[in-house]
């Protein structure tokens, strides 16, 4: 991250005469330091949330970019709204940036003085967390309860071997996950989808290798074998891919 200082002009009536109605003013100058993010790391899961809510909600440009200096940068509406044109665009377009990167998985990240690790064995997943994570993981305004179902904190660390709590429902971290760093989030999101395209690659080429099976469930399913799978996989890469992907809106450069 790095920090701006800005000035800014605002004014206050400091009294007025009902019989001229004329208003007093006084002008004030006043130093605004601005933090603003360098990299997803430095967003939390809680002000994408924000963000994604307000931008279903308003198309307008301008508007928008108010906002990610608002929830983003952590700055007043009223400050934002005095800042100048190109200034705002240099900012709302460097933090549109960060969202286009590449994500990987990041299987333990840091939150205040606790390690959180990702669940070491995904083969060895109980039924309540996958139906948690089957019920959470697709929706943004749900993403801090499916995160609370993949990591959980490390008890037991030795070498790049780690043990993580056992599983108690996501109330437990759901709230805490909340303040975790956009780029954790988008790594395992990207990870679940490559994780899907495998298992989809296997279950096609599974079925040609028996077309036995492939008959089965030709007889059951009126769809072509593999449709079925693959329209679910496009269904899960056009989710991601709308989650991850960073409202539109546009910008008035100067």
């Amino acid at each position: 991250m790095y920090f701006l200082t800005y000035q800014i002009q605002t004014k206050e009536v400091i009294s007025s005469t009902s019989t001229t109605k004329k208003q007093l003013k006084r002008y004030i100058i006043m130093k605004v330091k601005i933090t603003i993010p360098t990299s997803l790391n430095e967003i939390t899961l809680e002000q994408y949330q924000r963000f994604v809510s307000i931008s279903e909600k308003n198309e307008e440009g301008n508007f928008l970019q108010l906002k990610m200096l608002e929830i983003f940068c952590n700055i007043p509406l009223s400050v934002a709204s005095n800042m100048s044109l190109k200034d705002v665009n240099e900012i709302t377009t460097s933090i549109n940036a960060m969202f286009t990167q590449d994500h990987k998985l990041q299987t333990i990240f840091k939150l205040g003085n606790t390690n959180f690790g990702f669940i070491p064995n995904l083969d060895e997943i109980s039924l309540g967390e996958f139906s948690d994570l089957d019920n959470y993981f697709c929706k943004i305004d749900k993403m801090h309860n499916a995160m609370a179902v993949l990591y959980r904190p490390i008890t037991d660390k030795s070498k790049d071997k780690y043990l993580i709590e056992q599983y108690n429902g996501t109330i437990t971290y759901c709230d805490v996950m909340k303040h975790m760093p956009m780029d954790v989030v988008f790594g395992a999101m990207v990870f679940f989808y490559n994780l899907s395209n495998e298992l989809l690659l296997s279950s096609l080429n599974y079925l040609e290798e028996n077309p036995q099976v492939k008959a089965l469930i030709d007889k059951h399913n009126s769809e072509l074998s593999g449709d079925g799978i693959a329209l679910s996989m496009l269904s899960l890469k056009l989710i991601l891919e709308d989650l991850m992907k960073f409202p539109d809106y546009n910008l008035q450069v100067l």
